[in-house]
């Protein structure tokens, strides 16, 4: 394969270029050398959950139709997809329970350096969340008690399903799908697919729907909350990105994975007067602090610092040989990471006790040190900029401007603003026909599509018909690198009933809503538009579509499920491997959806997802009986 067919961005290509010239593995060339994969594996009918295997079944009926325990094809299929679902959940609740350690210290009163940044939403959870308390110090505690409840809970009212709508609250109740705590949901995935416990692929693929919401209405949400609360609800920002924000004459520091409680540490330490004496007596002109993947989308929405590049861009940072330290913390990082560094100058620093990579250095942060620790890793960096080597500095000029920082809560104050604070802008365009309808379109990025394209060129094709686009995560970052994400590509891409919306109110066509556990933001918006009526009594009524493009990790998997569960029509690449599975594959794509209110489907052709998200909308607005489109689309594929 060419390099230049890897990946859509220029950016990318160049850096890829000199990576290649160098001789150096990247993420690419390790999946070239796994080519051809293995086909039963892509079908998920390879089970390795007991010692008495592996099993396969013959796709083609020649061979083996059942294990040597005697599960079928679909009773793999579905264990494997329910146990990768898990797995997703799992990763972001953990994630959310270290957040509210945090907010834990913050009631202990110890000098760690957090502190509650949004007062007001706070105030407003404590109150939603009957918390009640002398200090803020007193609720932060209890809150923090309330919130922790959630992972195992053993009765009462599960996390946040009460902010869905009434309709969807009683699908689930009726399906036996509302959560009864995280922690049990993900567990019960476990035990149901262990060997010789659930073989009905119906039963077992309904419990990873169970699990998917505790993470979505759950734990996703949860993390939203608080880090808000703990780092400052998102406003509306300006800030660059791409491999271009890095610095020659700076000191590099590249953050990557998914806790802002790592990344604004690492800001305040990067302020201080005595580090950056420190930086100019090394011969810097100061600290530029950049981010990979979501940690990025945490500094760039609430600090405005800029995006080097998705999840497949974190090697090529470190190829520009300029960054002089890369701190990680969880979720998303590449062990190969630890290897390409050592080829350069750059420090590789884990921070996390779950997540260590051989031959990378280790400081472990947590709530308690995690000011002091985070001094230390900027000191780190500011001392090994020294180390440069001037001759192998190399970085591509390539860097985009965009606007971040939209949220459930604020979006309403930009579509109507001050004296108008509500969804029904959003809903009277959409029932007027000036926006078609919205789309989530979320996700990583992965090695088997050609990086980006399929991010970009299904966003170009929606918003080109009056689709207006929402997006987290390495998705967020791919339409932001290709200028989706300023407020002129309405006028560029757009529709002339969505460019009329944006240009009345100042917003990009394709809205930056954070990171992947703010996919938690896409169902609060939703929920929101329901509240505020005329265009649907229940999530599953709204003209709304959602789709992972490019999706790479089993957190994709949950987020999936948890979004096709609240009732959106939901299409998901590469395919859920489920495709050996014809009874799995059925009730995914049809039978769920008389259950749910919401389906998935499976395609990777970015022009067909368009098409097929468009055609669901428009089925909603007729459904509604919504006035006919203003426009003609602006078709561009």
């Amino acid at each position: 394969m060419k390099t230049k067919d890897k990946s859509i961005d220029p950016v990318t290509v160049e850096a890829l270029e000199k990576a290649d010239a160098q001789g150096r593995s990247t993420i690419w060339s390790r999946y070239q050398k796994m080519i051809p994969v293995c086909g039963f594996g892509e079908l998920g009918i390879c089970c390795t959950i007991c010692l008495m295997g592996p099993c396969r079944i013959d796709p083609f009926g020649e061979g083996a139709q059942v294990g040597i325990c005697g599960a079928d094809a679909d009773t793999i299929a579905a264990r494997n997809l329910a146990r990768a679902v898990a797995a997703g959940a799992a990763a972001h609740s953990d994630h959310a329970r270290g957040v509210v350690e945090t907010l834990e210290e913050i009631a202990k009163g110890n000098d760690s350096g957090y502190r509650i940044a949004d007062v007001d939403r706070f105030e407003a959870l404590c109150a939603e969340l009957r918390v009640e308390g002398d200090s803020v110090q007193d609720k932060a505690g209890m809150l923090a008690e309330r919130l922790m409840l959630e992972f195992g809970r053993y009765k009462g009212d599960f996390g946040f399903i009460h902010r869905a709508p009434e309709g969807q609250r009683e699908r689930w109740a009726l399906g036996g799908a509302v959560p009864r705590a995280i922690d049990r949901e993900i567990a019960e995935v476990m035990h149901r697919t262990h060997m010789g416990v659930d073989a009905d692929p119906v039963s077992i693929i309904d419990q990873a729907f169970r699990c998917a919401i505790g993470d979505g209405w759950g734990g996703s949400m949860m993390a939203t909350e608080v880090q808000d609360i703990l780092f400052g609800s998102p406003e509306a920002i300006r800030s660059k990105v791409n491999l271009g924000v890095l610095k020659e004459d700076m000191v590099n520091v590249v953050v990557h994975g998914h806790e802002p409680i790592l990344s604004e540490m690492l800001v305040m330490a990067s302020r201080e007067p005595e580090i950056l004496r420190r930086a100019e007596e090394a011969g810097a002109k100061g600290i530029n602090l950049t981010g990979i993947c979501c940690t990025a989308n945490e500094l760039l929405m609430r600090q405005g610092y800029p995006i080097a590049g998705n999840f497949l861009q974190q090697e090529l940072a470190i190829s520009t040989g300029a960054v002089d330290l890369m701190a990680v913390d969880i979720q998303c990082i590449q062990p190969a990471l630890s290897e390409f560094a050592s080829h350069y100058h750059t420090r590789l620093i884990t921070t996390s006790e779950k997540a260590k990579i051989p031959g990378a250095e280790h400081i472990e942060i947590t709530p308690e040190n995690a000011l002091v620790k985070a001094r230390e890793v900027i000191t780190t960096a500011v001392e090994n900029f020294r180390n440069r080597v001037p001759e192998m500095v190399d970085i591509p000029e390539g860097v985009t401007d965009l606007v971040a920082g939209f949220t459930a809560e604020n979006t309403f104050q930009y579509l109507g603003g001050r004296f108008r604070a509500s969804y029904r802008p959003l809903n009277d365009a959409i029932a007027s026909g000036r926006i078609r309808g919205v789309a989530g379109v979320v996700g990583c990025c992965t090695p088997k599509v050609k990086h980006d394209y399929n991010h970009l060129t299904l966003v170009r094709e929606l918003i080109a018909r009056d689709v207006l686009v929402v997006q987290t995560g390495c998705s967020a970052i791919a339409c932001a690198k290709a200028g989706f994400m300023r407020p002129e590509a309405a006028e560029e891409y757009a529709g002339d009933g969505l460019r009329e919306v944006c240009e009345a109110v100042g917003i990009p066509p394709v809205l930056h809503f954070g990171s992947c556990v703010d996919n938690s933001r896409i169902l609060m918006a939703c929920a929101n538009m329901v509240r505020e009526g005329g265009i649907g009594a229940d999530i599953s009524e709204l003209p709304v579509a959602g789709c992972a493009p490019e999706a790479m990790s089993e957190k994709a998997a949950s987020i999936a499920f948890y979004v096709a569960a609240s009732g959106i029509y939901t299409v998901f690449h590469p395919p859920m491997r489920v495709m050996g599975s014809k009874k799995v594959l059925d009730y995914l794509t049809n039978g769920m959806e008389r259950k749910y209110g919401g389906k998935l489907a499976f395609e990777g052709d970015p022009y067909k997802i368009a098409e097929m998200m468009v055609n669901h909308i428009d089925s909603k607005r007729k459904a509604m009986g919504l006035q006919p489109m203003m426009y003609e689309a602006r078709r561009v594929g």
